[in-house]
């Protein structure tokens, strides 16, 4: 399986034009509106992700020196805490309004409170090389856009050896039973190969499911959802709610102003740097950690989307070195704040409102 090119171990130069056909993988979701789609990718050695985006909505849901982040001391901030009045960002997450939390988090910010809110305000972008992914201690750098098929190969696994096993066991039946069953049974293994190779959305719920037969999926989700929520609100992105639910993980960032140049294509090259690091967080939080990448094609889809709705547009190299920066920029945010990012996991793992990971992040 050929692997999204975004991270080509190719150096400076531009690539040459794309060679034509493409591959079709596994449908993702792209939350907001939980929608679930397939899509295809070009097999370029050099497209991101070659593959056009048609719903604008944002949703989320991912140097030449070390960045420092807020660091303001966290033992002020805590102390503090207990005073701050936080009703009015409650009320404004309540009402899931994107305006309303950011003024509300921009007051806390000016009386003391919300240090790290917006810690992060310039972000940049620059060439960047694979060698500086693994030099940040990213894992298989190379490989990181490589979409993970382990999902499909449980689930797939699991249906052709228990129909495989109950069609032996179905060939010990008396007369014309143990002729006809286990030909119904070994029928199944077909349909379910039939429907992923025509329409494979049918069966993206239950191979989701199959996500559970790996120890560490509740903490590699967590990982990466946390990472989302961290990366955004250091850059000033408001977070309205998020999940850890099978099938619904997704962290929902939404910025009124970002919406409408997204929905008019008016994307401008700093909102567009910023959006793509938060969307490389959570991929960024996985490399940092596992020797592979599980969750990277919803997050690779998004930045498309993003790509596809900026002005001007990116070259082919442009995109593959936009992607590159975003993981090596979110990469640096998290290692730089691992203690918050831990912190917010557990948090998330309790199931935490999304004001009770504020104050985490704040007082972490």
């Amino acid at each position: 399986m050929k692997a999204y090119p975004l991270l080509h171990s190719s150096p400076s130069p531009p690539p040459p034009t794309t060679p034509a056909g493409g591959i079709t993988f596994d449908p993702v979701r792209i939350r907001r509106r939980e929608t679930a789609m397939s899509f295809t990718v070009a097999a370029s050695t050099h497209l991101p992700i070659g593959f056009a985006a048609s719903n604008p909505r944002l949703l989320l849901i991912g140097y030449p020196r070390k960045w420092e982040i807020g660091s303001a001391a966290s033992s002020s901030s805590a102390a503090a805490s207990a005073d701050v009045d936080l009703k009015s960002l409650e009320a404004a997450l309540t009402k899931k309004d994107s305006d309303a939390v950011k003024k509300a988090l921009t007051q806390l910010n000016e009386s003391g409170w919300a240090n790290k809110w917006s810690s992060q305000p310039y972000v940049s972008r620059r060439t960047t090389s694979l060698r500086e992914l693994t030099s940040l201690g990213i894992k298989n750098a190379e490989n990181l856009a490589i979409p993970s098929v382990r999902n499909d190969a449980a689930f797939l696994f699991t249906v052709v050896g228990t129909t495989g096993f109950l069609g032996v066991l179905a060939g010990q039946l008396p007369g014309d039973w143990g002729f006809f069953v286990p030909y119904l049974l070994g029928s199944i293994s077909l349909v379910v190969l039939a429907i992923g190779s025509t329409s494979p959305g049918l069966l993206q719920a239950t191979i989701s499911s199959f996500s559970t037969v790996f120890p560490d999926y509740q903490e590699r989700i967590a990982r990466h959802e946390a990472a989302h929520f961290l990366v955004a609100y250091l850059l000033g992105v408001p977070i309205l709610g998020y999940s850890l639910d099978i099938g619904k993980e997704h962290v929902n960032l939404i910025d009124e102003k970002l919406e409408k140049l997204i929905y008019s294509g008016q994307l401008d090259t700093k909102e567009l740097d910023r959006l793509a690091v938060v969307a490389m967080a959570g991929l960024a939080a996985e490399g940092l950690t596992y020797d592979k990448v599980v969750g990277q094609s919803a997050d690779l889809f998004t930045l498309q989307r993003f790509i596809n709705r900026s002005k001007p547009k990116l070259s082919k190299y442009q995109q593959q070195n936009l992607t590159r920066w975003a993981v090596l920029f979110a990469g640096s945010l998290l290692k730089n704040n691992k203690a918050l990012h831990e912190a917010l996991i557990a948090a998330m793992q309790k199931k935490a409102t999304v004001l009770e990971c504020i104050q985490t992040i704040e007082t972490g």
